[in-house]
């Protein structure tokens, strides 16, 4: 928690509104990372818009940045956000390879520790169209323990 307390803290309470289930891993590239977290436009179940999906966040304000130095290995779970630094909200990756020219410019908030070759088996989007994948993967559940 130290690392990135606020972005924690915002994850944490998101998964315990039950908010990430059934949310799409909307942009997944191959060898880089798979995106999710779109709580807005990204549920499957409920208010699913592809055509919008990666644009929307939480009812919670965006988030200052909490840039650190922990490097982008493979696992490591990163904040999305636009070009301003202090506009993460909900959405977040995971780095399906490493990407160490992301360090110091994103938040780092957490790691997979065990099941990464469930991560590594999220369906690939179209490398063409920025990873936008068609009939995406979703988080079938999140829970904190």
């Amino acid at each position: 928690k130290e690392i990135a307390p606020n972005h924690i803290q915002r994850i944490t309470e998101l998964v315990q509104a039950g908010l990430y289930n059934s949310v799409v891993f909307h942009r997944v590239i191959d060898g880089f990372m798979a995106q999710t977290g779109d709580v807005l436009y990204g549920n499957k179940e409920k208010n699913y818009a592809p055509n919008r999906c990666g644009t929307g966040g939480s009812e919670h304000p965006n988030l200052k940045q909490e840039f650190s130095d922990m490097p982008f290995d493979k696992g490591v779970l990163g904040m999305a956000r636009s070009q301003d630094p202090d506009s993460a909200n909900s959405q977040f990756f995971i780095m399906l390879q490493e990407g160490h020219f992301l360090n110091g410019n994103y938040t780092v908030f957490g790691k997979v520790t065990r099941g990464m070759k469930f991560v590594d088996a999220i369906k690939k989007g179209d490398a063409n169209d920025n990873g936008t994948v068609e009939n995406p993967d979703k988080i079938v559940s999140a829970r904190v323990k």
